[in-house]
C-alpha cells in the first residue's frame, strides 16, 4: 500500500482553532454489514422475496472476482445518486402541487360563499316574485326592476359557473399529476432500496474476501484508532497520522509522484479510459490530472463555499453541503484511506490520501464501511449521512434540521479551492 503524509487540516475557524470540548466516542470497529445487518435490512424492505434472492444470487456469482464487485459497487453507487437526484425532484414537484391545490381549494371554498349569497337573492325573489305586467300594468316599474336585477345576476351566475367548473378541472389535474409523481417516487424508493441492499451485501462479500489482511495494515488500523483516542485536537490527530505515515511509507507510485511539467496533458478520452479500469489498485490518474473529474461526495446543495465565513468567526477552508436524510457518500477520488471513524463532534470522518501530496478529507457522516489502509476507486461508497446534522462542522440557515457533509481538498497541506475539480453531472459516474 502507498502511503503518503496526510495534512493538518481544521475543519472550522482558523488554524490551530480548538473545537468546544465534547464527550469523546471512542472510535469504533469497521461498519460493515454481518449477516445479522443484512438480514435486518432484507426484512425492513418492501422489495419481494424473489428479487432478493435474485440480487443475492447476481452477487454470489462475483466471489472472488474483485474487478467485478468494484464494478458493480461503483454502478450501484451511480443509481443510487440518480435516484436521490429524482427523489428530491419528484418532492419538490409534490409539494408545489400540494401548493397549487391549496391554492385551488381556497378559491373553490370562496366561490362556495359568493354562489350561496347569489342563489339566497334568488331564492328571495322566487318567494316573493313581482306581479306579471299583464296582470298589474301599476307595477310595472316593479317589474322592470327585478328583470334588470335577474339581467346583471344571470351572467355573474355564469361566470362563477365557468370559474367553479375550471377550478374543479384544475383540481382533478392535479390529482391526476399527484398520482403520477406518486408513482415515480415509489419506483425510485425501490430502486434506493434494491441498490441499498446490493452496496452493502457486495460490501460484505468483498469483506469476506480480504479477511486476509496482512498484519502490517491491521496494526496500521490500531495504531490509527489509538492515535485518534489520544489526540485532543483535529489538529493533532493529522499530525500524527502524517509522522506514521512518514515512517512507513513505501516506494513511491506514478500516482504519488511528483507533478512533471513536461508531462503531457492527459485528454478527456485518456482520463475516462484509465477510469474505466475497475481492476486498479493504485489511483488510475495522478491527482492533479484529475481536475474537472472528481466525483461529488453527496448529492445536496452547497450552503458554505469555500473561503466563505464558517460561522464560528473563522473561514472556511472547504464546502459544505446540506444533503438528505440517509444520503449516500462516495469517495470523490482514487485514494487510500489514512482514517475512519468518531473525531470529538465531528461526526465520522474519512480522510483519503489520493496522491501527490494532496488529501481529501469528508466529515459529518453517520456511518462508514471502509477500512484504514483500503484503498478506494472514484464513486465507490464510503458510507451515509445520518438524518441530521452531525457535531458542529457547520453553521447553516438550515440549523441542524439536515445532514451537512464537510469536504475539504488540501495540497502540501494548505487547503485548496475545489471549485472546478467537480466533473459535471454527465461526467462523473
Amino acid at each position: 500500500m502507498a502511503t503518503e503524509a496526510p495534512v493538518d487540516m481544521p475543519l472550522r475557524g482558523t488554524v490551530g482553532e480548538q473545537p468546544a470540548p465534547v464527550a469523546e466516542a471512542a472510535p469504533t470497529g469497521p461498519a460493515v454489514p454481518t449477516q445479522a445487518d443484512l438480514a435486518a435490512l432484507e426484512a425492513s424492505l418492501s422489495l419481494s422475496q424473489e428479487r432478493i434472492d435474485a440480487l443475492k444470487a447476481e452477487i454470489a456469482e462475483m466471489e472472488g472476482d474483485r474487478t467485478r464487485q468494484n464494478a458493480a459497487l461503483i454502478a450501484a453507487a451511480q443509481r443510487v445518486k440518480l435516484a436521490e437526484i429524482e427523489v428530491a425532484d419528484v418532492e419538490d414537484r409534490l409539494s408545489a402541487l400540494i401548493v397549487s391545490e391549496f391554492e385551488v381549494r381556497g378559491r373553490l371554498d370562496g366561490s362556495n360563499a359568493e354562489v350561496a349569497n347569489v342563489l339566497a337573492a334568488l331564492e328571495r325573489i322566487t318567494l316573493n316574485p313581482p306581479p306579471p305586467l299583464i296582470v298589474d300594468p301599476d307595477d310595472a316599474l316593479g317589474s322592470a326592476r327585478s328583470a334588470m336585477l335577474i339581467a346583471a345576476i344571470v351572467p355573474q351566475l355564469r361566470a362563477k359557473a365557468d370559474a367553479v367548473t375550471s377550478d374543479l378541472k384544475t383540481l382533478t389535474d392535479i390529482k391526476t399529476q399527484a398520482l403520477a409523481e406518486e408513482a415515480t417516487l415509489k419506483a425510485n424508493h425501490d430502486v434506493l432500496e434494491e441498490e441499498q441492499l446490493r452496496i452493502a451485501t457486495l460490501i460484505a462479500a468483498r469483506r469476506q474476501g480480504i479477511e486476509t489482511r496482512t498484519g502490517q495494515l491491521a496494526a496500521e488500523e490500531a495504531e490509527a484508532v489509538a492515535m485518534a483516542a489520544r489526540a485532543t485536537t483535529l489538529q493533532e490527530l493529522i499530525g500524527s497520522l502524517s509522522d506514521r505515515a512518514s515512517s512507513v511509507s513505501t516506494a513511491s507510485t506514478a500516482a504519488d509522484a511528483a507533478v512533471d511539467p513536461d508531462a503531457p496533458v492527459m485528454s478527456a478520452q485518456q482520463v475516462q479510459l484509465a477510469l474505466a479500469n475497475t481492476a486498479r489498485t493504485e489511483p488510475a490518474i495522478p491527482f492533479g490530472a484529475a481536475r474537472g473529474y472528481l466525483t461529488k461526495p453527496a448529492n445536496g446543495v452547497n450552503v458554505v463555499e469555500y473561503g466563505a465565513g464558517d460561522g464560528f468567526g473563522g473561514i472556511s477552508q472547504g464546502i459544505s453541503v446540506v444533503t438528505r436524510a440517509d444520503a449516500q457518500v462516495v469517495a470523490p477520488a482514487d485514494g487510500w484511506v489514512l482514517y475512519k471513524g468518531p473525531y470529538l463532534n465531528y461526526g465520522q470522518i474519512v480522510i483519503l490520501n489520493t496522491g501527490q501530496s494532496y488529501t481529501a478529507l469528508l466529515a459529518g457522516l453517520d456511518s462508514v464501511t471502509v477500512d484504514i489502509g483500503q484503498f478506494v476507486q472514484m464513486g465507490m461508497p464510503l458510507g451515509t449521512m445520518g438524518s441530521r446534522t452531525i457535531g458542529r462542522s457547520v453553521t447553516t440557515n438550515a440549523g441542524v434540521a439536515q445532514p451537512t457533509l464537510y469536504i475539504e481538498l488540501r495540497q502540501n497541506n494548505e487547503p485548496i479551492d475545489p471549485t472546478g475539480w467537480w466533473a459535471n453531472p454527465t461526467q462523473s459516474g
